[in-house]
């Protein structure tokens, strides 16, 4: 009787295990299941966790460069608008009082520019009146590729001074608008970049929890067999244990 009831506690067991990896989905349970195989599942849960947190500091990323884009946008038209009124200041025919309106006009748009500069913030950062780097986390170690701030003061673009009611040269606008428009291009470079490093880290991702899966995922087709299987050893472990009682209940009775 003691072997009996040690078989039906083994064929429970099996049984319990059986049913936990249909209902949870997955046939590691605990490291009993399979030391190996969980230790590899999740260090591969390690790495795609790390995939997809490196997607959405990728996709911040983007959005901060889409904000220092659009406030360089804003500062090539002021810078485009001067340009007009420097070439219209050139022509003979205007006043010192019509410059000095043209002057007027040129003063707002150098006050737009600066209002710009210190108004176009990502998070706090100041996207335009800054010459550092910002360190990007974009893989799975979290690290990958800097993406360069821009400093477009009045200053920095050489126009704090400008003035066309005195000696000015459109040579100085110019150079400002090529300064704006790099600036836009290595942002608009960097959030093409980006586009391509999640896409990357979408289908790495993909694969790594493809292979994961094959090491972790029940596979309910064997596991409805081996449930089957020690239902059946069970049930007839059962009527055995009742018919060893039944027969020593007798011999007892003699």
């Amino acid at each position: 009787m003691v072997i009996s009831s040690m078989n039906n506690y083994a064929s429970m067991q099996k049984l319990q295990m059986a049913m936990i990896k249909m209902s949870s989905g997955t046939k590691i349970n605990s490291a009993a299941d399979d030391a190996a195989g969980l230790s590899i599942s999740q260090k591969m849960l390690s790495q795609s966790n790390g995939y997809s947190q490196a997607n959405e500091n990728a996709a911040d990323a983007q959005n901060a460069s889409n904000v220092a884009e659009g406030g360089l946008s804003g500062i090539e038209d002021s810078l485009q608008r001067i340009r007009e009124l420097s070439v219209k200041a050139g022509n003979g025919i205007y006043s010192d009082q019509d410059r000095a309106m043209m002057q007027k006009e040129i003063d707002q748009e150098k006050a737009s520019i600066t209002d710009q500069v210190k108004g176009t913030e990502f998070n706090t950062i100041k996207m335009l009146d800054n010459n550092s780097d910002i360190n990007l986390a974009i893989n799975s170690k979290g690290n990958g590729m800097s993406m360069k701030m821009v400093d477009t003061s009045l200053e920095t673009l050489g126009i704090a001074d400008y003035d066309v009611t005195k000696n000015f040269s459109i040579d100085a606008i110019d150079k400002a608008i090529a300064k704006v428009t790099s600036a836009r291009n290595n942002f608009g470079t960097t959030s093409n970049i980006l586009d391509k490093v999640i896409d990357s880290n979408d289908i790495t991702n993909h694969n790594l929890m493809a292979s994961m899966s094959k090491i972790t995922d029940t596979d309910y087709a064997k596991s409805s067999t081996d449930f089957s299987t020690q239902s059946a050893l069970n049930q007839y472990n059962y009527m055995a244990s009742q018919a060893n009682i039944q027969q020593f209940s007798l011999l007892a009775k003699v």
